[in-house]
């Protein structure tokens, strides 16, 4: 993955640099071809030091579900990469003009800065899509494997009242109502128990709605499944929202959309 990033990284460094001597040969200037590698190539080492940065930002992202996060975390780390692209670089042409008995000045400016973070939002995009759909890619095939080694289906539910969570290497074997809800946390699925443990299984909450319907166990939200066996009183809110109160005193939030769904709850009807 990374000498991808690297070969495309190195092709586009060269592309940029020729276009620029085309460019200065048609307005009458100096090609300086070789001047012009040196600034996108010192440029290139740089950006290809911190992509071990957008890796762990996108690893971080994709572990959460919650749009906030996603944006905080995209952004901390675009600010971090353009500033340490910007000043790794200035660093490396003094240094190694420094070595040739040359100088380098940046010119510190406002514009420069900006100009400099223009290009660096659209490399750290650019190479985080590309580490994000790769990381799909290595789920998906992961979860092919995963899928093929998994024993008989007579084996994975034994009695209709049980189902099996796979958590990492070990399984755990769940009565469904022992399930106060579910929530999907990025690529995973969290489930909350009665007695308070919780258990974070890779998969979708489309699936496992599916898969748990028949427990009374429904949509609430968009990222939340509940049990309403396990549900002792609902609060519709004058929004459209409610909140449900499971027999153990825990509550759990959910929305107007799906307010049908918990809506013959004590035999009444929600309020519109």
């Amino acid at each position: 993955m990374f000498a991808a990033i690297a070969a495309i990284a190195l092709v586009v460094g060269i592309v940029n640099a020729l276009s620029g001597a085309q460019d200065a040969t048609w307005r009458g200037d100096s090609a300086d071809i070789g001047r012009r590698l040196f600034w996108e190539l010192s440029s290139i080492v740089v950006i290809l030091a911190l992509v071990p940065i957008l890796m762990l930002a996108v690893r971080r992202m994709r572990g959460t579900a919650s749009l906030a996060m996603r944006t905080g975390i995209a952004a901390a780390a675009l600010l971090g990469f353009s500033a340490l692209h910007i000043a790794g670089m200035v660093s490396l042409r003094k240094l190694m003009l420094w070595l040739a008995g040359n100088t380098y000045d940046f010119h510190f400016s406002l514009a420069s800065i900006l100009y400099e973070f223009r290009k660096d939002a659209v490399t750290a995009l650019l190479i985080g899509a590309t580490l994000w759909l790769m990381d799909s890619r290595r789920e998906l095939h992961k979860a092919a494997r995963d899928a093929q080694s998994d024993p008989p289906a007579s084996q994975e539910h034994p009695s209709p009242n049980l189902i099996w969570l796979r958590d990492g290497t070990s399984r755990i074997r769940v009565a469904p109502r022992d399930i106060l809800w579910v929530a999907s946390a990025g690529n995973y699925i969290e489930y909350s128990l009665a007695d308070g443990t919780q258990h974070l299984i890779r998969g979708t909450l489309a699936a496992t709605e599916s898969e748990l319907a028949r427990f009374a166990i429904v949509r609430v939200h968009r990222t939340r499944l509940a049990n309403l066996d396990r549900v002792s009183g609902v609060d519709f809110k004058p929004s459209g929202d409610f909140e449900l109160t499971f027999d153990n005193g825990k509550t759990l939030g959910g929305s107007r959309r799906y307010r049908p769904a918990v809506a013959s709850l004590g035999g009444s009807t929600a309020p519109v």
